[in-house]
């Protein structure tokens, strides 16, 4: 995998741009052999470019050295890396991804160089605004404003999202210059650098913007918020969050909300709704996919995660969800989850032995299964769309696959690609409204607040999910506008889901354990498991009680083991050490461990 120099993609400065006002990536920062005067790109339309540019790295693409391993989704690092999914494929295939799912990842790894590159990038982008806009006379002081906090924003969140990644990481402002640069060290703590950029944001940015994919203010203080989770200040968190639930809008002034059906979030044809906070906007049919090595705008991270031999996607049958993923969805009597024990007993879906118990209906909009309706492609067919049952289990990945009557409307093939693959204008869902409720649940419980209003932000999302107009019906036709099923006689399966009742939360050890697992449920293979079960101090006690039990399942996570306090985070890309610490001023460190 290319490898690029950490100086370059950080310290730009005034170099060697050429922009063009433009949606299309490919068009937006190009270097040049020379220097370019900055008084050039000086103007309106110069920063809006930049500014462009900055924003088109959101969903992991268009950097040099960038690829499969550095898509929006962090299917690698949130996904496989946790109890929600495996690789997928055959073992051998694409085998950098293999390490993050059983522990194993060295810092030679090609896969962390690229997401590193993407992010770093996304920071220079940023900063590249915010030296050029004091220099464009034609902007006036609001407008200014408004752009700075934008640009802000994006460090902040590129930053945020190395943290997650990284932990110790070098935080990268606009003084970093080719020709003047500071130290760069990764030995003191980012998140108060990262908080300052997002208050920034929420202080000066409107509560509406022109276009759907822009920050706006409560986007902004979802991030302060979700800062202030990672870093467990609870009670700084707390207020944040009832304020975008009381009062939040998406930039087009549309007050926040659970869109009625759960599977909404995940169609082409209903995003940039109420419940998107924070989007990587992806587009097809715009030409940017028929060149090989190009930066086409429809989600190529996500391009291997669609099933094998046939149905939809064209390729290749990676990030399929777990058996323990699946029997996460059993629910007892009352349509209550399985708080402890979900594992036991017979195994949903599984070849022999099946259960035939009471389900949650999200299942079957986060998880393809054998017989089930699979969109309108039909019933997924079991193994014969596994490319490898023996390593990939028996289940396919549906949140980001698309409808077959949205092909070629939201679809576009990658002609150029190694495959027929298909690219989706569906976005990526970075930060979705029903997070901000499970947050706010959270810190009702540990600032001191009231478990009957934590109980009442859960079922608030279990009540979406109850609404039977909203499952998955055998027999009936499918209507990719509303990704509901238009004859709603025969259940899929035997659904339940249920309310917490009034006082259930009053034991705060049951009350966390629910919140922590009605994430699961709502957010799973959106790659955010592995780094909650990091931020809540348990991922060496869940997955090393995964590993074993799945790999009677699948043998290779057999004699697995995460280690603590060295499989929380990844390594820094050797490459970049290297590069970077040759200047005696640089103290880049490497992560305990690696």
């Amino acid at each position: 995998m290319k490898r690029i120099n950490f100086k370059i993609i950080i310290a730009c400065s005034f170099a060697a741009l050429i922009v063009v006002v433009s949606c299309k990536k490919d068009f937006l920062l190009k270097p040049t052999l020379g220097t370019l005067d900055p008084s050039i790109i000086a103007s309106t339309d110069g920063v809006n470019g930049l500014l462009i540019g900055a924003y088109a790295l959101l969903d992991g693409e268009g950097a040099s050295g960038d690829g499969t391993g550095s898509g929006a989704s962090n299917w690698i690092y949130g996904g496989i890396a946790s109890d929600d999914a495996y690789k997928g494929s055959d073992n051998s295939d694409f085998n950098d991804a293999l390490a993050p799912e059983i522990w194993t990842i060295t810092a030679a790894s090609g896969i962390i160089q690229s997401r590193w590159n993407v992010l770093y990038a996304g920071v220079q982008r940023s900063n590249e605004v915010l030296r050029i806009l004091p220099l464009a006379k034609d902007i006036s002081p609001a407008n200014a404003k408004i752009v700075t906090a934008e640009a802000r924003f994006l460090r902040g969140f590129y930053h945020l999202e190395a943290k997650k990644i990284w932990n110790n990481i070098p935080y990268i402002d606009e003084t970093v210059t080719v020709n003047s640069a500071p130290p760069i060290d990764n030995t003191k703590d980012a998140w108060p650098m990262i908080e300052a950029d997002l208050q920034f944001a929420v202080d000066n940015l409107p509560e509406l913007q022109p276009q759907p994919g822009r920050v706006n203010k409560w986007a902004a203080m979802a991030y302060q918020a979700k800062a202030f989770m990672y870093e467990h200040k609870y009670s700084a968190a707390k207020p944040l969050l009832a304020s975008i639930i009381t009062s939040g809008k998406t930039p087009g002034g549309v007050k926040y909300a659970l869109m009625p059906h759960y599977a909404s979030n995940f169609n082409a044809a209903q995003k940039n709704s109420s419940e998107s906070i924070f989007a990587a906007q992806m587009s097809v049919q715009d030409g940017s996919s028929t060149s090989w090595g190009g930066t086409p705008n429809g989600n190529f991270g996500d391009i291997l995660n669609f099933p094998y031999n046939g149905g939809p996607g064209g390729c290749c049958g990676f990030y399929n969800p777990s058996q323990d993923l699946a029997n996460a969805y059993k629910t007892d009597a009352n349509g209550l989850p399985l708080l402890d024990g979900w594992f036991n007993g017979p195994g949903v879906s599984r070849p022999t032995g099946a259960y035939a118990g009471n389900l949650d209906p999200r299942i079957d909009i986060t998880i393809g299964r054998p017989g089930i309706p699979y969109l309108d492609w039909g019933a997924h067919p079991g193994d014969s769309w596994i490319r490898n049952p023996q390593s990939d289990g028996h289940f396919s990945p549906k949140k980001n696959v698309f409808a077959a009557s949205q092909k070629n409307q939201y679809t576009d093939a990658g002609s150029a690609y190694w495959a027929p693959t298909e690219l989706t204008s569906n976005n990526v869902n970075l930060l979705r409204y029903s997070d901000v409720l499970l947050w706010a649940a959270e810190c009702e419980l540990q600032a001191g607040g009231n478990p009957e209003t934590a109980r009442g932000y859960v079922n608030q999302i279990r009540s979406r999910a109850a609404d039977p107009t909203g499952w998955v019906y055998k027999g009936s036709d499918f209507d990719p506008a509303s990704y509901t099923y238009k004859t709603q006689t025969t259940p899929a399966d035997t659904y339940k889901i249920g309310l917490y009742p009034a006082g259930a939360f009053a034991d705060p050890v049951y009350a966390a354990k629910a919140i922590m697992f009605e994430r699961r449920l709502e957010l799973a293979m959106e790659g955010q498991r592995f780094f909650d079960l990091v931020r809540w101090g348990v991922a060496d006690v869940v997955l090393n009680q995964y590993a074993p039990r799945e790999g009677v399942l699948v043998a290779y996570k057999a004699g697995t083991s995460f280690t603590k306090g060295k499989s929380e985070y990844y390594p820094l890309p050797l490459s970049e050490l290297d590069l970077i610490n040759k200047d005696p001023k640089n103290k880049l460190v490497q992560n305990p461990g690696y």
